[in-house]
């Protein structure tokens, strides 16, 4: 496998048919060439904890073993705010509505993130979480985010918020930055909701 900087002109252009700012993503992910089947392909790939790759193409999703969440910590003194995600196009649409919403003072090295990579990931976030006093989930407002979020409303009581009713509607942040509606919502059981303090996603 070959791992480059994020420069294929296809691969940027489906970042920006999901709507991700580019110039965002080629600070966070990587350009993977590899072999699948003996066939050669290249991807985007965004790296975990563990030396593995999350990769995304127009036409392939998985990933590059070992699979393993993604923790993103930000230089200098610890920070006190986690902020978790499902999927690394969830982190990057994040991002992107940040910058659109705050240009001149985005804060993206306020907080740090975790990224699960896969709702069965959300054991492996637990020790990493306990470290921060506040933690912000932005999951899936589908039930396999719902049930993740109370997983680990279980363990951090009291200083867990869920914010997923900020783009309640859309299936997840993605969505939301491109304005896709969710089509069924089959009466979800309740969650703690935060309101948003400002214009974006209150964070």
């Amino acid at each position: 496998m070959e791992v480059g900087e994020l420069t294929h002109p296809a691969l940027l252009r489906y970042l920006q048919e999901r709507g991700i700012n580019t110039g965002l993503a080629r600070l966070e992910c990587k350009e993977l060439h590899f072999i699948h089947n003996d066939k050669p392909y290249f991807a985007i790939g965004f790296p975990n904890v563990a030396g593995g790759y999350e990769v995304r193409n127009r036409f392939f999703k998985g990933c590059i073993a070992p699979k393993d969440i993604s923790h993103i910590r930000q230089q200098g003194e610890p920070r006190e705010k986690c902020l978790v995600f499902e999927g690394m196009m969830d982190y990057l649409s994040f991002l992107t509505l940040r910058m659109k919403n705050c240009p001149t003072m985005p804060d993206l090295d306020g907080q740090d993130y975790v990224i699960l990579n896969s709702v069965a990931n959300v054991s492996k976030t637990i020790d990493v979480l306990h470290g921060y006093e506040r933690i912000h989930c932005l999951l899936d407002n589908d039930e396999a985010g719902r049930n993740a979020y109370l997983d680990l409303a279980r363990e951090f009581s009291g200083r867990i918020r869920d914010f997923s009713d900020n783009y309640n509607g859309h299936k997840d942040l993605n969505d939301f930055l491109c304005d896709k509606r969710q089509n069924l919502v089959v009466n979800p059981p309740p969650r703690a909701i935060v309101k948003p303090k400002r214009k974006g996603l209150g964070l």
